[in-house]
């Protein structure tokens, strides 16, 4: 009997699976699911010349007799996962191009679980095999993906090599020149994910649009037996429904519920449970509700100024990719301490610690995609990728109440090409999720005088405009600050989404000469900027840029930049630059 048990969920895991190795979309939720850490030291290969697949790296082939070699090896050379390889090994600290990693690992199967592959993010591009079989490939950078393995992973020990390649490329997001460092490795979390045969693939819970007492749910089941009684329970607010998925494991539920609404002073989070029989999934979610009125952001009902910073997921002092809980409170508890109630995470979903301790420490998040200035949108498949990594950071994100805004791109030209991608992914990302705004940031102003003037045909489909305006450095001031005024054809919210300019920590001098670097012109630059704002009393936001020195192969000023965009308020040792306190006493 019990033979004939194993045989029936054996048979039953290979039809889930589709007798083959499928990619879906993530499943939502990886930190509340069971999952193994594949983190940790990895072997490497680099592939200086691009022969890896030649030799078929992926079978890590050991010679099977004394007239036989091959022409590679995994030695005892490691780095660290999630990390970046430019800051581990001092060969590849400009290096763009392929390296080979690999994982082994001890691994118990059962018949009556499902086991997916999952990364945090791989960059830029990557082929994944277990097994020397290929399960599949990744484009881009900063989302999560994962596949299905359970037919190919095996008891015991299993080999997992990835080939990860950084090179930048014309048809890609971002294109082949961008102002930050082009980090490469496996630079987030990989796990292993176990689940039921059939289990929560993936649930939305939000505050219904416009309503204060109104959660609004859907629940997705992945698996054969896919009709199924589920339970949502928030036992905080007494809430425990049962519904039945149809036949496609899908259902939709309204919730009717007195709550405490998420906002930056108090950042109440519900423990939200979703339980199938035979799955179950837990975490923390708030409810608030964002919207615009006119040229004002409502948050609540009530209209909010945005006090935000610009940030980078980088630690400048150790020259790598932010990657932990803990490089993610540093971040976070600086842009707390400067006063900020909003981070936009430049230019590219940012890892998860970032997104969910803003939300816990009551920051609200602008998210964007890396469509950022020279992208080739004449390219015919860049449509489709930036598409697919909008739809990868909602899918990760879109429980997140912090998040007020998603963004579509920054700083793109007018054109034919631009408007047709860029109108597509506006109407799309209102599809995929209408509780938030759209927003993108502009530097393609019109200068007149004492005016600046917005006109772009792209804020037809935008809820919220950000102008990067960095009047006193790459522009002129007309004869006073002051005097500056910001005009639009759109009766929309607008924010000043980067200004700034550049100083070297510890050098000082006059505060009139943009070119000698120092503290005194940057500080004098913010105070300005201040008095712009407050002529401009419609603004509903500003956004420094940004809140620390970071790397940049862009920035070829030997003597004052040394490889490091020094527009922070902090610099790449971490230390506060006199403007810093000039924006600090600003948002108090």
């Amino acid at each position: 009997m019990l033979k004939l048990k194993n045989a029936f969920f054996t048979l039953l895991l290979l039809l889930i699976a589709n007798c083959g190795i499928s990619q879906i979309n993530c499943m939502t939720n990886i930190q509340g699911r069971k999952t193994i850490s594949l983190n940790g030291e990895w072997q490497y290969i680099v592939d200086w010349f691009g022969r890896g697949n030649y030799l078929k790296v992926y079978r890590d082939t050991l010679p099977t007799d004394k007239t036989k070699f091959v022409e590679y090896a995994f030695d005892k050379q490691t780095l660290k996962v999630p990390g970046d390889w430019n800051s581990q090994d001092p060969k590849l600290y400009y290096y763009e191009g392929s390296v080979w990693l690999k994982k082994e690992f001890t691994y118990k199967k059962t018949n009556t679980k499902r086991t997916f592959l999952n990364f945090g993010a791989v960059n830029y591009q990557c082929d994944v095999y277990l097994n020397s079989k290929l399960i599949g490939s990744h484009e881009g950078g900063f989302t999560p993906f994962e596949f299905e393995v359970s037919n190919l992973i095996v008891e015991g020990n299993n080999k997992l090599i990835v080939k990860v390649n950084n090179q930048r490329k014309e048809d890609g997001i971002p294109g082949t020149s961008y102002d930050w460092w082009n980090y490469g490795g496996i630079t987030r979390e990989v796990s292993l994910i176990e689940t039921p045969t059939t289990f929560i693939k993936d649930y939305t819970i939000q505050l219904q649009k416009g309503s204060s007492s109104q959660i609004n749910a859907s629940i997705e089941l992945d698996g054969i037996e896919k009709q199924q009684k589920v339970t949502i329970s928030i036992p905080e607010l007494g809430i425990s429904e049962s519904v039945i998925t149809n036949k496609v494991g899908l259902v939709n539920v309204s919730l009717p519920a007195k709550l405490q609404l998420w906002n930056p002073e108090n950042p109440k989070l519900y423990s939200v449970t979703i339980a199938s029989p035979a799955d179950k999934i837990s975490e923390k979610i708030g409810f608030r509700n964002i919207s615009v009125e006119g040229k004002n952001i409502l948050l609540n009902g009530n209209k909010i100024f945005l006090k935000g910073i610009n940030l980078h997921e980088e630690i400048p002092e150790e020259q790598r990719r932010a990657t932990s809980e803990a490089d993610a409170r540093k971040l976070l508890s600086a842009a707390k301490e400067l006063g900020c109630n909003l981070v936009r995470l430049a230019h590219y979903p940012q890892n998860e610690y970032i997104v969910r301790m803003a939300e816990q420490m009551g920051l609200m998040v602008w998210e964007e995609i890396p469509i950022w200035q020279g992208v080739n949108f004449k390219s015919p498949t860049i449509q489709s990728k930036t598409t697919t990594m909008l739809e990868e950071m909602i899918k990760r994100d879109k429980n997140r109440c912090g998040i007020i805004t998603w963004s579509i791109s920054n700083e793109t030209a007018k054109g034919e090409y631009r408007n047709i991608v860029l109108k597509n992914l506006a109407i799309k990302c209102k599809l995929l999720d209408d509780t938030r705004l759209v927003s993108s940031a502009f530097d393609g102003v019109k200068y007149e005088d004492t005016s600046i003037s917005f006109n772009d045909s792209l804020g037809t489909y935008l809820d919220l405009i950000g102008l990067n305006i960095y009047m006193g450095w790459y522009k002129p001031w007309p004869k006073k600050a002051g005097n500056t005024h910001f005009n639009s054809i759109f009766e929309k919210p607008m924010i000043i989404s980067e200004y700034g300019g550049e100083s070297k920590y510890g050098n000082h001098g006059s505060d009139s000469i943009a070119g000698l670097w120092n503290e005194e012109y940057q500080e004098k630059l913010y105070k300005d900027n201040i008095l712009m704002f407050r002529q401009n009393p419609s603004l509903s936001g500003v956004c420094p840029w940004l809140l620390a020195d970071f790397k940049s192969p862009a920035r070829l000023n030997l003597k004052y930049q040394e490889g490091f965009n020094r527009k922070g308020l902090l610099s790449d040792k971490w230390k506060k630059k006199k403007a810093w306190y000039v924006m600090q006493d600003y948002y108090k």
